[in-house]
Formats: structure tokens, sequence, C-alpha cells
């Protein structure tokens, strides 16, 4: 089994796109029960939120805030799990409940190792 990296984004501009706090709860529940049901399965590694506080730094050694207002989607967090391929990770995130918000998204990676590209 391979490991993929799913990356977790949120609207976080659009008004009308945030959750309740009611809302809010029920969709972090959710989100624990999908959690639940990958580890239930053996194939969650690890994962973790992010807050929406950060600073860049860039290669000319200039370091700016972020996220940058102009841009709607934050990662939020991400998780690893292990699948025997891409498309069943692919699979995992599409049933990620955050992709019930509107402007959310979830990105897969494979995560390379050893080196490897």
């Amino acid at each position: 089994m391979e490991e993929y990296l799913l990356l977790m984004r949120l609207d976080i501009l659009t008004k009308e796109n945030q959750p309740s706090p009611e809302q809010m709860q029920e969709y972090m529940k959710m989100y624990r029960d999908w959690v639940g049901g990958i580890a239930a399965q053996g194939k969650f590694v690890k994962g973790v939120g992010l807050s929406t506080e950060g600073r860049v730094a860039h290669t000319d050694g200039v370091v700016t805030d972020g996220p940058f207002a102009e841009l709607k989607e934050s990662l939020a967090g991400f998780i690893i799990v292990k699948a025997e391929s891409f498309e069943e990770a692919l699979v995992m995130a599409k049933d990620c409940p955050i992709l019930g918000g509107m402007g959310n998204s979830v990105e897969v990676r494979k995560v390379q190792q050893n080196g490897n590209r």
C-alpha cells in the first residue's frame, strides 16, 4: 500500500459559505466519523488541522503575512492515508464531509518514499 496526502481547503472569505456554530459542530462530527471510518479500515496514518494564521518566506528574503485575503481557499488541514491506488485515495477524498461546503476542495497527492518522484 502507498501513502497519500489529502489536503483540505476551505472557502474562508465568502460570508454566506461560513457555517453557523451549530453547523460547525455537526460538520466536525461528520469529519470525525469520516476519519474514524478510514482508521477502522487500518488506512489512517496521521492528520492535523491548521490555524488560519501564517507567514510566507519568499526566495528574496521577504516575509509576508498569510493566508492572503485575496485567496478564497485556505489550507485547513490534511490527513495521510494508506491506499492500494490513487483511485482508492480519491474515493476517500470524495467522501470527505468538507466537500458539502460551497467552494471547498480536497486535493490528493501521492507521498513519495525514499526521495523518488
